[in-house]
Order: structure tokens, then sequence, then C-alpha cells
């Protein structure tokens, strides 16, 4: 093996390591029905250790989906995968059996409404790991808790495509769906589309990582999965995708020589989750011309070590701790709780692809911020316009 290949080798272990190491104490404690027994819980609201539970469990999954979903490649991380996809499936039967001591609050309050959603995702990016392998009395059980998120508004803003979200894993389930639902939050995203790849968050702008968060990662699964059904939908398929890559080439270029990006905006404790829509676009093949897929391998790669090796990162027990670069409580904003800080996982979405892959193999490529502060040859950065 050649020293990049050996490096190539070294990034993927270093991703898989790295995400089941966020991973584990939260599958591993929900799959024993002990999660909220032994789950520390940060926050500054105490009535958010009522959602907690189901922020951990939905976001620890919806970054992990596509590599549960997908056989690896080599014998060992095989075997990592069918044990982690075994635990996943114990987990979703923990918190979703109402006679569980986990049964997760799907139903109260309304941040199960986001939660459910990310859930929900979590099972469009891998339905046969995490629906059609369940057992059909866990599917019933799955299924009606999702539906329980149905008896509240969402707020008229991202949390439109929350609801749509859970209503299109819903018909993939086989389930009935509500189709105005997932009409609503495409047209009304549709209305808060700002230009050059952004969609306002309502009908405001907010200079943060929403479009990533939530937003543009929603919007194309959503799209993929209903364009067929009626032409007006199959016509905002084109233009949804064209400004996913727009913005993922912006995320691309946010990121430093050193590994670090703009601290901006609500929900920095998301940590490097605010790269989902670039680590998105690359799983899908779809990067800008231009943008290749060893750099983008390459400044994730940066982005993740510079943030999971910050001491405080973790506590004692392996689990996340409030903060973008190790522990900062002061940026968990209210809403914020242990659970939150999950949504992490979203940056591990290109695991979906095999080691063969485009994205997983070449030598190192110098991402845009680092061709352009070394002074070499770049690219003209160029808008979307529609």
């Amino acid at each position: 093996m050649s020293n990049s290949q050996s490096a190539v080798a070294t990034d993927r272990a270093y991703w898989v390591q790295t995400m089941l190491r966020i991973a584990e104490p939260v599958l591993r404690a929900l799959a024993s029905r002990q999660l909220r027994a032994t789950m520390p819980v940060e926050c500054k609201k105490e009535e958010q250790r009522a959602f907690t539970h189901l922020e951990a469990f939905g976001r620890t999954l919806v970054g992990m989906a596509p590599w549960l979903e997908t056989p690896a490649l080599d014998a060992e991380e095989e075997q990592l995968r069918q044990a982690y996809g075994k635990l996943a499936r114990e987990a979703m039967d923990a918190a979703t059996d109402p006679e569980s001591p986990d049964f997760l609050n799907f139903a109260h309050g309304m941040q199960p409404i986001v939660d459910t959603a990310f859930l929900a995702h979590a099972i469009l990016r891998a339905p046969n790991t995490l629906w059609h392998s369940l057992d059909p009395r866990v599917q019933k059980n799955l299924a009606a808790a999702m539906k329980t998120s149905r008896t509240r508004k969402p707020g008229f803003n991202n949390w439109l495509l929350f609801a749509a979200m859970t209503e299109t894993a819903l018909g993939v389930m086989g389930e009935d769906w509500d189709h105005m639902r997932v009409d609503f939050a495409l047209k009304q995203h549709e209305q808060w589309y700002l230009g050059d790849g952004m969609y306002g968050d309502g009908v405001d702008y907010h200079a943060d990582y929403y479009n990533s968060f939530v937003i543009q990662p929603m919007m194309v699964d959503i799209i993929e999965h209903v364009h067929e059904l009626y032409a007006d939908w199959g016509k905002m398929r084109e233009n949804i995708l064209k400004r996913a890559q727009r913005y993922a080439a912006v995320q691309e270029r946010m990121i430093s020589p050193e590994g670090t990006f703009p601290a901006i905006g609500r929900s920095l404790a998301y940590r490097f989750g605010a790269f989902q829509a670039l680590a998105q676009t690359s799983q899908r093949r779809e990067l800008p011309i231009g943008v290749q897929p060893a750099q983008v391998r390459g400044a994730l790669t940066a982005v993740i070590r510079r943030l999971i090796e910050a001491p405080g990162t973790f506590d004692e027990g392996g689990w996340l701790r409030i903060g973008l670069c190790g522990h900062q409580p002061e940026l968990g904003e209210p809403y914020i709780s242990t659970g939150s800080l999950y949504l992490c996982s979203a940056v591990f979405l290109p695991l979906g692809l095999a080691a063969n892959d485009a994205f997983w193999q070449g030598a190192d490529v110098p991402w845009t911020s680092q061709q352009v502060w070394s002074g070499q040859t770049v690219a003209i950065d160029k808008a979307l316009y529609e």
C-alpha cells in the first residue's frame, strides 16, 4: 500500500472510530433500556430533560444511517456495521415500546416535532436497516409513535420541514401520510428562497448554519422521495438540487486551512453537524465542478479532528458536553441539552460511500482555503442564478 493509500485508509478508519465513539453510549444505553437511568443531562432549562433522550437517539442515527445501510468492503468494518445495525434496532424497540422504561417522548411538547423528524430522516437514509429489518411489532410501535407528533403545529420557519420529513418517512414505511404537510413545507420554502443557494429560516435571513443543520438536507431528501407523485413537485426538484450543490460549494470554502470555520449564529454546540449539507452533497456524488471529493474529505477530516480532539469535548463516561471547541456551556442556548449535541453525527454521511469510492480514494488534495492562502492558482467563485 502506498503512502497516499495508507493515509486515505487511515482517514476512513478515523471517521468510523470517531462516529462510533460518539454513538456508542447512546445506542448501548438505549438498547439496554438504561438511557434515562444513565445518560447525564446538561441543560439550562429543566424542561429540556423531557426531550433530550429522543434528541440523542434521532440525531445519532441521522448521521450514522448511510453507513449502517451500506455493506463495507473491509471485513472488520462490516462486522462493526452489522453489530451497530443490530444495536440500533434494539434501541428502536426500546424507544417505541410503550412498556419500556425508555419509551421516548414523541407526544408531549413542541421539541419532539423536531426529533421525530430526525429519526424519520434516518429511516429515509437507511430503510432496510432501520425499517424493513425491524420486527413487525416494532414497526407498528414506531409508526404509532411517529404519528403522535401530528398533534401539535410546527413553527412557521424551518420547522415546517420537520412535519414534512415525518410524513415522507411514513409514506416510505407504507403508512398513511399527509401530502399537504409536505406540499406546504416545499412551497413555503420556495417562497423563502433568497438566492445564491440560500434559504431564509422563515421570512428572515439568519446568518447561521440552519441551511445545513436542517433546510437543504431535508429539502433534498424529501423531494427525492416525492417528486414523481405530482407534476409541480417534479418541477421543483432541479432547482432544489442546484441550490444544495451551490450551498455545498460555499460550505467547502468556509473551512479554513486549519480546519476551523466561522463561529456564527445559533446552535454552534452541534459542532461539525454544521457541515451536513456538504457531507450530504458528497455522499450523493453531486459536488460542484472544480471541487474534488478528496479535498472535501481532507477539509471535513480537519474539522472533525479540530473539534473532537479538543479537551473537554467528552465527559468521563464518554458523553458529549456542550460546546463547539471543548466544553463551553455558555454556547448552549435554552433549547440545548446533552441530547441536542448528537446532531454532530450528520458530518459522517460520506461513510455511506464504499471505501473504493472517489471520496475515499486518491492522495490528499488541498481544499480551497488551503489553496488560496498558500498562493496557489484558484478558480473564481461564481454565484448561482436561476
